[in-house]
């Protein structure tokens, strides 16, 4: 007996690492950023239609994985995504990560995708677009302090859409700073190898952390803080692990993506549950100022939230058709007759 071929609502397209390095090389890094960006700030504008939670971790002594899902009340997203900051010294990737968008109609997939590589585009593309509302106008210098994986993504989006021409690396391990460097040759960006965090900051009106320690740590203390600077502090992301002094967030003004989560995972696990900070999508909105002055000191205190990735693999799949960078994967049973799944298994005995 001959197998049935799948129909076509068998189908779904995925998009593996190979197609989505493709489609950036297609697009261009700097435009996908600033594409990128719009489609995040766009879903930041309609905040309140999406469903909202805390994403659903599971820890462990090694690092911890995760699921981030939300819903425009027509599509339906989620992300798998780990931390795993040990897996560096093993070789492997300290964050891995996949998506999927599906159907709210029927519940069919529309859309599976990597996201190692589409996570590290968003969280850049949501911190420059964050940054085009706090930061000091004109803004040219960012130091970088922690230069992973990150760290040039970082980088190319703050010049892409902030418009910053210098950048000031420094990492507790001179060959990640090396590697940055080497990376960053021929963007257009001046970039400065740091021999500490003093010196990385030195001249920069905007700083961004992002370590990958799970503990409570201190890259930045209170003293090199000054006033009028925009920090961009993405390192910490669980319970347990954070970046910045408490001094320094109680002479900030904090903005965050979503407080229940960032209560959690973000650098305010220090503060009382109750101190007050600001959401992101009500500055977007014009509900709430961001930056009043040129002493002030904001802080965004990002840990990514899944409206990001809902808005990253939006618009991947709006890209599809244009770019054909994706394949047909055979993923959703789809007898002929809805009721008769036994019989389509059957069916395919040989």
């Amino acid at each position: 007996m001959t197998a049935p071929k799948p129909s076509s609502l068998a189908f779904v397209p995925f998009v593996s690492v190979a197609n989505m390095m493709e489609i950036v090389h297609r697009i261009g890094l700097e435009n996908m950023l600033r594409d990128l960006a719009e489609y995040i700030e766009d879903d930041f504008r309609r905040w309140e239609l999406f469903d909202k939670t805390p994403r659903v971790a599971s820890h462990s002594a090694e690092g911890v994985i995760e699921l981030m899902p939300t819903s425009d009340g027509e599509v339906y997203g989620f992300k798998y995504v780990n931390g795993h900051p040990k897996n560096m010294k093993e070789g492997l990737q300290t964050v891995t990560a996949f998506g999927l968008l599906a159907d709210v109609g029927t519940g069919y997939p529309v859309l599976l995708s990597e996201m190692t590589v589409l996570t590290a585009l968003r969280t850049a593309a949501t911190s420059a677009m964050v940054a085009k509302h706090l930061a000091p106008k004109g803004s040219k210098t960012m130091a970088m302090i922690g230069n992973g994986a990150q760290s040039e993504f970082q980088a190319l989006a703050f010049k892409a859409i902030c418009g910053i021409s210098s950048v000031r690396l420094y990492d507790i391990d001179p060959a990640a700073t090396k590697k940055a460097m080497q990376n960053l040759e021929g963007w257009g960006l001046s970039v400065t190898a740091c021999r500490t965090p003093e010196d990385a900051i030195e001249g920069a009106a905007i700083i961004t952390t992002c370590t990958a320690d799970k503990q409570y740590a201190t890259i930045l203390t209170d003293n090199m803080v000054g006033a009028g600077v925009h920090i961009n502090a993405i390192g910490g992301d669980c319970p347990g692990k954070t970046e910045l002094h408490k001094d320094i967030l109680l002479r900030s003004d904090i903005f965050v993506e979503f407080p229940p989560q960032t209560r959690i995972e973000g650098e305010i696990q220090q503060l009382d549950e109750d101190y007050p900070v600001t959401e992101m999508w009500q500055v977007i909105n014009g509900e709430v100022q961001g930056r009043r002055d040129n002493r002030q000191i904001t802080l965004f205190d990002g840990v990514g939230f899944a409206i990001e990735d809902f808005s990253a693999l939006r618009y991947i799949r709006s890209k599809l058709e244009e770019t054909g960078l994706y394949q047909k994967l055979d993923m959703v049973a789809d007898p002929d007759d809805p009721r008769d799944l036994f019989g389509m298994v059957q069916r395919a005995k040989s």
